[in-house]
């Protein structure tokens, strides 16, 4: 029982004392998160931070644990709006000095609609404070001339089908581009086109940074187009023991593939297994016993085929993607005379992964998969496709019409076709039907983009109103008897959803 209530109300403003200069101190520190943030263009709110600091302060806080997740996530909010006010406020001073480039950036080239290069270009020219307009160039062969002759034409990377014909238009050759004998990127100087290639740095940066040892080892390339050329000299500088160029024809095509299984490193540089032709691959890695290290070229997919088997036989591997930052940084450098960092590199890349990597729900069916998937699309904008819903909308039929009417196989037929199509897809939330994990062969096509949510929920929570597979609580219990094993096995992550979908969701991010 409280005697002297004045002494205890005097401890109170200590501590309140104590709490503001606390707070002052946080806030201060908040500016330095909000400046390091603006630098690097990243959003304010960070819904895992957030979710991280709010769970161990109710862990830490027993029978006040509501009390104090209230005034945390109050002083969470105070912090993001000062946080935002001082970004947008830095921000209108930095535009300022923006240094605004004229005349045409892009990427010059046929069939561009799988690039990223306008995504990593933004980025770049957000980090090195330079505005310039990038595009993607689609320009038919017979237009090349013309368009190449343009006055305003400033700085131009180049891809299939022009790295080699793009050398006729340019007055002045890198040694790289006279080494190779294809260039990938092209700068206006003073009325000249400077050609470069910037492919032979990207791949070493994607090699070294994968950690891949190439030196005294028999290396095999796929393909002899351009960027096999610039690989073929990559592996020539890390010291590779032997190189070897497999083509379609001449000596060293696929049928004489046979003399080569001592290979050790396998580089694709070729388009097999790029989007849209995702999956397909020229050469299995089972007939290479000896290769240590698999390199595709190849960044849309994430994993291509390729990739895809060298993960499940235990064998290192590294796609495209960082290379492809690698080299847009050093034409970046080209088009304004700078000299980027490799760590704006690996925030682009990182970036990028999770801008492209797709989010796949699966569980038992009733699991919370689809109101999960809708969720996590409205917070995160990003297009949510649901399998049965498009299975349904293709047939005009429910998918229990389809089964009942059908059969389950005709309907499992449909739901892999479906998965085939709409996984090749990037960044989007995809809710699989509670049986698609029962096809082993849908596993490549949910991972060659995705990582993989199975949702669990408690199977007293499962209802089972109009699902002609799990039509009673014993007959869940031996459905998920059989399928339990193979989600844990194909998930990258396993979320509890027995609470709110809010929660789920929160976890969700958090795992990304």
């Amino acid at each position: 029982m409280i005697e002297n209530l004045d002494e205890v109300r005097a401890r109170i403003d200590r501590i309140d004392d104590d709490i503001l200069s606390r707070f002052l101190e946080r806030m201060k520190l908040s500016e330095q998160v909000a400046e390091y943030k603006a630098e690097r263009n990243m959003p304010v709110e960070d819904t895992q931070r957030e979710y991280e600091i709010v769970e161990h302060v109710a862990e830490c806080s027993g029978e006040f644990s509501t009390y104090s997740t209230a005034l945390f996530r109050a002083m969470l909010e105070l912090s993001k709006d000062y946080q935002e006010h001082w970004v947008k406020a830095y921000n209108e001073d930095e535009k300022r000095k923006v240094v605004q480039m004229p005349g045409v950036y892009g990427l010059l080239g046929q069939h561009l609609g799988h690039s990223y290069s306008e995504q990593i270009h933004k980025e770049l020219g957000l980090r090195g404070r330079v505005a310039y307009d990038y595009r993607l160039l689609d320009v038919d062969p017979e237009e090349l001339e013309t368009f190449i002759s343009r006055s305003d034409i400033a700085g131009l990377n180049v891809t299939m089908p022009y790295k080699t014909a793009i050398l006729a238009f340019c007055q002045e050759l890198s040694d790289d581009v006279l080494r190779i004998g294809a260039a990938n990127t092209v700068v206006m100087k003073k009325g000249k086109l400077h050609a470069y290639n910037t492919d032979i740095a990207g791949f070493k940066y994607m090699v070294e940074r994968a950690n891949i040892n190439i030196a005294g080892k028999k290396c095999i390339i796929l393909g002899n187009g351009g960027t096999s050329k610039a690989a073929r000299c990559a592996l020539e500088d890390l010291g590779a023991r032997e190189i070897v160029i497999l083509s379609r024809e001449g000596f060293n095509d696929y049928e004489a593939l046979a003399i080569h299984f001592d290979a050790e490193i396998v580089v694709n540089a070729t388009p097999v297994g790029m989007y849209p032709d995702n999956l397909e691959k020229l050469v299995s890695l089972k007939s290479f016993p000896r290769c240590c290290a698999v390199i595709d070229v190849i960044y849309n997919p994430l994993r291509t085929a390729l990739l895809l088997e060298a993960e499940e036989l235990g064998i290192p591997h590294v796609g495209g993607l960082s290379m492809l930052v690698a080299q847009a940084r050093e034409s970046y450098n080209l088009f304004f005379d700078r000299n980027m960092i490799n760590a704006t590199v690996e925030d682009v890349t990182t970036m990028l992964y999770k801008q492209n990597e797709n989010i796949i729900l699966t569980g038992m069916p009733g699991c919370g998969k689809t109101t999960i998937a809708e969720a996590i699309g409205e917070a995160t904008g990003r297009e949510v496709i649901d399998i049965d819903k498009v299975i349904e909308s293709e047939q005009k039929k429910s998918v229990a019409e389809i089964i009942n009417k059908y059969g389950e196989e005709t309907f499992r037929n449909l739901e892999h076709t479906a998965i085939l199509e709409n996984c090749k897809e990037s960044g989007k939330v995809i809710a699989l039907g509670g049986g698609a994990i029962l096809d082993r062969n849908n596993y490549p096509a949910l991972h060659q983009n995705g990582k993989i949510f199975f949702i669990r929920r408690d199977i007293s929570l499962l209802p089972t109103d109009d699902r002609p597979l799990s039509k009673s609580p014993e007959t869940l219990m031996e459905m998920q008897k059989i399928r339990l094993p193979l989600y844990q096995d194909a998930a990258d992550a396993e979320i509890e959803n027995n609470g709110t979908i809010d929660e789920a969701v929160e976890k969700i991010l958090k795992a990304l």
